[in-house]
């Protein structure tokens, strides 16, 4: 007959359940905004291609959560989203 091996799934947890909300988080990884980088495009009402890439299929203008931009350049783009509406080039 085969031997029960106990506990050994209890013993066995990942270290992100081993984490508390009160520890410093270790795994947390820094996402680098893709407009602030060295030879990044500038953003402008003018740059229609970079904008398109920053609105929804439904013409809304996505959360810099899903798209990593740092609020300085979010609110760039927002603004310059919004002109470039106005003028019926997007």
């Amino acid at each position: 007959m085969p031997k029960k091996q106990n506990g050994n799934k209890r013993n066995k947890q990942s270290n992100f359940a081993k984490l508390s909300i009160f520890q410093p988080n270790k795994y947390k990884f820094k996402k680098t905004c893709p407009l602030s980088i060295k030879g990044a495009p500038k953003v402008d009402y003018k740059n229609i291609k970079l904008l398109k890439k920053y609105v929804s299929e439904n013409g809304k203008i996505l959360p810099s959560r899903i798209t990593n931009v740092s609020q300085k350049k979010q609110r760039e783009l927002s603004v310059s989203i919004k002109r470039a509406r106005n003028l019926a080039l997007i």
